[in-house]
């Protein structure tokens, strides 16, 4: 398990360092530093999330059919040139950045946890020790993104451009780059994860309408795609809204210090992932305890729950310290969810389809997340953030009565290699 765990946390650290990078700053290079409006900044995001709405599909069937190395690597490419478009103050090449920026993330979010999964599957690992690993990359990923919201901060400060922590994201993603083809082992979705299977079907029509046949056939699926649309489209409204939430609720909006808030957003997210490791390790340890589905699908219920309730404390109080803490807690929810959810995608998605399932998924995700930009932006925020809270209920209480009541009435699973649990 060191090996592969090595192999995956030092090319995740690299690239989610190079995201987080530009995390704090998108909002306010877009609108404060080239004087676009709210309006328009929605628009741009807008472009971005179509594309990965659009693209998504293809980026999964991609993965499965041509190898996750190669889409990650295609990944380090598409994402570097994103961040030499955001460099361009001119609207048809921002707006190709967002193109590009829309399927990087595509790939970002199911080529990479795809290739672990495999290669965990190909080396006989236990669910547990994967849980580790997930466990592990979540925290890695909290302490870059810390250290990111800092050097992003630093870098605005030093430069006085809100454009340098795109610079110095580009230079990670070739380093990524690098490092990806010297370390890693390509793998497939089919029956032999290490060989491809050739296909003439560009489109790839035919295996995504298989895939789309297994999730309406298996509810656990259809939860498993509800739960991604909920909890990350809140997420990546709140990447849009949390700015100018707290800019709103405090009384000098311009010494919003936003690299340290940032930082202070993803060290929740770190506790979040040790409080993960905690309940598993205690789940593990305790004779009594639920088995590893069981515990993961309970863990996503709280997690949607949780977050619901912080996005309802930040619309029903003005005050900027109550918004900020409500944020840094939906943020250690975050820290929970991407562990949860993948064990439970690597866990009840088989490896045939494990990418293009997880990709599927990000179609009504993106979608849910345009028609919230598109709703007016400034002037529905806070509804924005309550229909969030609402969908994120709804999706914990459907977890609890599909996946968890249907794992409750099943047979308990062998603790060996994840698999399709039909």
């Amino acid at each position: 398990m060191s090996k592969l765990a090595r192999q995956y946390l030092i090319v995740y650290a690299i690239v989610m360092g190079a995201d987080w990078l530009q995390g704090p700053y998108v909002y306010s290079l877009y609108k404060e530093q080239y004087g676009f409006s709210e309006r328009f900044v929605a628009l741009l995001f807008v472009t971005g999330f179509l594309s990965a709405g659009l693209t998504a599909p293809l980026v999964g069937a991609w993965a499965d059919q041509y190898g996750r190395k190669r889409l990650c690597l295609t990944f380090c490419v598409t994402y570097a040139l994103t961040c030499a478009c955001i460099l361009i103050p001119y609207l048809p090449v921002l707006l190709m950045g967002r193109l590009l920026g829309g399927v990087s993330t595509s790939i970002l979010y199911s080529a990479f946890e795809s290739w672990l999964i495999s290669a965990s599957n190909t080396l006989g690992l236990p669910q547990s020790d994967l849980s580790t690993i997930l466990g592990r990359a979540t925290l890695v990923n909290g302490f870059v993104a810390s250290g990111a919201g800092v050097f992003s901060n630093q870098l605005v400060a030093l430069s006085g451009s809100f454009a340098s922590p795109f610079v110095a994201s580009g230079v990670l993603l070739l380093l990524a780059y690098v490092v990806i083809r010297g370390l890693w082992r390509e793998n497939y979705g089919g029956v032999d994860s290490n060989k491809a299977t050739i296909s003439n079907d560009t489109f790839q029509l035919a295996r995504l309408a298989q895939a789309w046949k297994i999730v309406v056939s298996d509810p656990n699926l259809l939860v498993l795609g509800l739960t991604q649309t909920c909890f990350e489209g809140s997420m990546y409204l709140f990447v849009f809204l949390w700015v100018p939430s707290l800019q709103e609720s405090s009384p000098d909006p311009s010494s919003l210090p936003l690299g340290y808030i940032f930082s202070s957003f993803m060290i929740s997210m770190m506790l979040g992932s040790l409080l993960y490791t905690t309940i598993v390790s205690f789940n593990t340890s305790s004779r009594s305890g639920d088995s590893t589905l069981v515990l993961h699908a309970k863990s996503s219920s709280l997690v949607c729950a949780t977050s619901a309730l912080t996005f309802s404390l930040a619309v029903n109080s003005s005050d900027e310290h109550v918004r900020f803490w409500a944020f840094c807690a939906f943020e250690a929810c975050v820290g929970m969810y991407y562990p949860v959810q993948g064990m439970l995608r690597g866990s009840l998605v088989s490896n045939e389809h494990r990418a293009t399932l997880s990709s599927l998924f990000r179609v009504p995700l993106n979608i849910f997340v345009v028609v919230s930009l598109l709703t007016g932006v400034s002037s529905a925020r806070y509804t924005v953030l309550t229909a969030s809270a609402c969908m994120l209920g709804f999706s914990s209480l459907m977890t609890g009565a599909v996946i968890v009541n249907r794992l409750d009435l099943s047979p308990p699973a062998p603790s060996g290699p994840a698999s399709h649990l039909a």
